[in-house]
């Protein structure tokens, strides 16, 4: 008679794959090998190598879609090549990208992160406060906690950012920093605004902003 453990079976190994499958289907976010271990019931380093090897089956079939390991999880996306079908299908006219002057705020805040509006506005010579809005209306951007010398708001960037552009960790960002100044370099003009930011800000402006002021006098 066969001694009766109390240890799980494992999912036998021609249902790991549909397995895996399945769950990342309906993730909303990138799901890290051991969370999908926990769902299929299955063993890690098992699974790590079922997902390598589902995200080189989809290359080699050509799928329209491909499996990717992007900011410490996995998660489906659609294959480039495709992505004007895609983005076609969704936008379906309207304009949803964002502008050149949010970009240029992103990289700011990305390369020189933790940093206030005030320091962001100052490297970029005109007013953020409403491309910073739309940033972290966006998901892109978020609160950092305090400047301990003047109070004032710090902002960083999110995980879903490195998921939208694609990459783990923002040491994997092109070496674009030497072309932005040195926060010490602002550090004159903004001297004088020794004030917190202000606490309350206007109605949100639409998501497209159509101009920028001129950044305040520090």
């Amino acid at each position: 008679m066969t001694e009766q453990t109390d240890e799980a079976l494992p999912v036998p190994v021609a249902d790991l794959r549909p397995a895996l499958e399945a769950v990342l289907m309906v993730a909303d976010q990138p799901l890290d090998a051991v969370a999908l271990a926990t769902a299929v019931g299955y063993p890690e380093p098992q699974v790590a190598e079922a997902l390598t090897a589902l995200a080189t089956e989809y290359d080699e079939q050509g799928r329209g879609f491909e499996l990717r390991n992007v900011a410490g999880g996995w998660r489906y996306y659609t294959r480039e090549e495709y992505a004007p079908v895609v983005e076609a299908f969704v936008l379906e006219g309207q304009q949803a990208r964002l502008t050149q002057a949010a970009l240029e705020t992103l990289a700011v805040v990305a390369y020189q992160q933790p940093v206030s509006r005030a320091r962001v506005s100052a490297v970029r010579g005109v007013n953020v406060d409403g491309v910073m809005r739309t940033l972290i209306s966006r998901g892109l951007v978020e609160e950092a906690g305090r400047d301990g010398e003047h109070g004032a708001t710090l902002y960083r960037t999110t995980a879903y950012f490195l998921e939208r552009i694609g990459i783990v960790s923002l040491d994997e960002l092109p070496d674009l920093a030497p072309h932005l100044p040195e926060l010490a370099d602002v550090e004159e003009e903004l001297a004088p605004a020794s004030e917190p930011e202000r606490a309350e800000e206007p109605a949100e402006e639409s998501v497209e902003e159509s101009a920028e002021e001129p950044a305040r006098d520090a």
